[in-house]
């Protein structure tokens, strides 16, 4: 089953969504193992150790140190894994407003992971952008 490749397709067909919770990183030395019941939504190894994306209620509980409190954001259309631009257009516009965002591609959707602070806002700015019919502002 393959994703969508088309860009214009993508912005336009996009909608995002806010999930509910707020979401920390946190960083594991390399050979520490994760924490029992700890269900991560992203875990990436690294050399310099491994990074778990939780809800701030886990790693609290966990009694890790977290890093940038954020909401996540999934844009609930089926990209391709190989699509060019999208991405890109995605963070350039957030990027605009004076927003940092740390996207994720799984291979169904793209999530992003926007400020908690200014979720909303990033909504706002994303169902802009799929009403403008993917044209980028």
């Amino acid at each position: 089953m393959a994703g969508e490749t088309d860009l214009k397709t993508l912005l336009a067909s996009m909608t995002p969504e806010l999930l509910d919770s707020i979401y920390v990183f946190v960083t594991l030395a390399p050979g520490v193992s994760q924490p029992k019941n700890l269900d991560p939504v992203m875990l990436f190894r690294e050399h310099e150790g491994t990074t778990l994306i939780v809800t701030e209620e886990a790693a609290k509980a966990a009694g890790l140190t977290a890093s940038f409190r954020c909401r996540m954001i999934t844009l609930n259309i089926h990209s391709s894994l190989e699509a060019v631009g999208f991405l890109a257009a995605i963070t350039t516009r957030l990027a605009s407003a004076g927003m940092g965002v740390n996207p994720v591609s799984a291979f169904y959707h793209d999530h992003l992971f926007v400020p908690a602070e200014r979720a909303e806002e990033a909504i706002f700015l994303l169902r802009g952008l799929a009403a403008g019919n993917g044209r980028a502002r």
